[in-house]
């Protein structure tokens, strides 16, 4: 008992001295650790609803980036009449009237869009020729494929009558048909119509006329597919970098459906007045912001992709090319992994510039792209300046090669007098060639003296260049072939 009582003694008495310590060497606290700002914080906005717009409406357009690129080829489709199951088929190689991005101007695009909200559609791919191909992607409002067309696609070459079914469709599904289950209501496809070292691009126009689209409820009597030749139209799908690209965003979110993904972002939307199903109808103000918002995102996604390109983008030890075919970790293109959306390098990386990419690059793709916004020395273009590039004689393709020059501040087509915006080994027995079968290509805003059909015009417009390789060869798809860079003249 005494043990006990002295034990209890013992811990008073060191509780006692320990609150003796406490209080002299400290204050006893008055305020919790954390939960509020440092003391004499203050908001560095005055105004938490503008600056949260703005933010919410710059992010939504670096997320949106692909399907806005999407919905500016069903608006330019609708704006010269065109519109659902209506094939425009350019009759020969495109202007600059095709305001798209980073368009070919060596093959006849072939391209529609369609609402599978009405129902299922068909779409019958006529059998390659031995003068001309087809080959392209159908794509949903996000820009993924959800096939191929070509001789390594659905089709492999042989046409097909393919079903696009509609997202969750229980209908009764015909048979003879290759389905395809689209992931959106909204989707389109693009071809190239491609002539073969037997055809000329009459033929490979021809070709495009073949296809065949209507609504499966159509059947058995669908009427005949109308075909519009957009080739001396102007075919704007541009995005819009101002308030309308939110106008254009209201109609992406109301065509659905919304993926598990993008919940967050609904979210966010639903805070600016984007809600799926509710009137777009922002204030004066609230447009102000939005048009900054989209402004200051061009820009940023701009210089994202002048600056710091991941090395295994790049084609060629210290070369200033990039591989165009640059994929997510998933080696897909809509950075929707595992982990995480990477929306940031969806846009940048990718769509913000390039559009139609594969679902995956096959083992032996058809084409393989390479771009460069740089000189040799690693200056970034300028407008006003002549560049060169050589190209050998031997470029590893069985089919052909080409270099096409955009504007860098579109990524489209430049207007110019002369509306050749790319020249390609079709066109090597006009040009002056130097002594060991290489030919030097020029772009500027002046030709070469001697030089005038080796030469692609700038119209005083800051350049960007992407060479095109048409049935790449071994030499090319394991990257031992490596392509000159750009070089400054003056």
């Amino acid at each position: 008992m005494k043990t006990k009582q002295t034990v209890t003694t013992i811990f008073v008495l060191a509780m006692a001295v320990s609150i003796a310590v406490f209080a002299s060497a400290a204050e006893i606290p008055t305020e919790p650790r954390g939960g509020q700002p440092p003391k004499d914080s203050k908001p560095s906005v005055n105004n938490f609803a503008e600056q949260v717009a703005y933010q919410r409406a710059f992010e939504a357009v670096v997320w949106s980036m692909p399907a806005m690129i999407k919905y500016g080829m069903r608006r330019a489709s609708l704006d010269i009449g065109a519109g659902d199951n209506v094939v425009c088929a350019w009759s020969a190689g495109a202007k600059p009237l095709l305001e798209t991005l980073t368009p070919n101007n060596t093959s006849p695009y072939v391209t529609s869009t369609t609402d599978l909200r009405k129902g299922p559609v068909v779409l019958e791919v006529p059998k390659a020729t031995d003068k001309a191909i087809l080959f392209g992607q159908i794509a949903d409002n996000w820009f993924i494929t959800i096939a191929e067309i070509g001789p390594i696609g659905l089709d492999e070459g042989q046409g097909k009558k393919i079903l696009l079914l509609p997202p969750g469709y229980k209908g009764e599904v015909p048979i003879g048909y290759a389905i395809v289950n689209s992931t959106s209501y909204i989707v389109d496809f693009a071809f190239r119509s491609i002539p073969l070292p037997k055809g000329t691009p009459e033929d490979a126009y021809a070709l495009s006329k073949d296809i065949k689209m209507y609504y499966l409820s159509e059947l058995p009597n669908p009427k005949p597919t109308r075909f519009v030749d957009p080739l001396n139209t102007q075919w704007s799908t541009l995005p819009r970098y101002d308030e309308r690209w939110f106008e254009d965003l209201q109609e992406i979110i109301n065509a659905g459906p919304i993926r598990e993904r993008d919940k967050v972002m609904m979210g966010m939307l639903k805070t600016i007045g984007i809600e799926k199903g509710k009137p777009y109808n922002p204030d004066a103000k609230t447009k102000e912001i939005f048009r900054r918002a989209a402004i200051d995102a061009y820009y940023y996604m701009t210089e994202g992709y002048i600056a710091g390109v991941p090395s295994e983008m790049v084609w060629g030890a210290k070369r200033t090319w990039r591989d165009v075919f640059y994929t997510d970790p998933d080696g897909g293109f809509s950075w929707d992994t595992e982990g995480m959306l990477d929306y940031d390098n969806r846009a940048i990386r990718n769509w913000f510039n390039v559009i139609y990419f594969p679902a995956k690059v096959a083992e032996r793709p058809a084409t393989m792209y390479i771009d460069t916004p740089l000189d040799k020395d690693g200056n970034v273009f300028q407008a006003g300046k002549t560049y060169k590039l050589t190209v050998p004689k031997e470029v590893p393709v069985d089919k052909f090669w080409s270099l096409t020059v955009y504007d860098m501040a579109t990524w489209a087509f430049i207007y110019t007098p002369e509306a050749k915006p790319g020249l390609s080994s079709f066109d090597r027995d006009k040009m002056k060639l130097n002594a060991d079968g290489s030919v030097d290509l020029y772009f500027g805003p002046k030709a070469p003296k001697g030089y005038e059909d080796n030469w692609i015009s700038t119209g005083g417009k800051t350049p960007y260049v992407l060479f095109r390789f048409y049935g790449p060869t071994d030499a090319i798809l394991d990257k031992s072939f490596i392509l000159n860079d750009v070089e400054l003249v003056k």
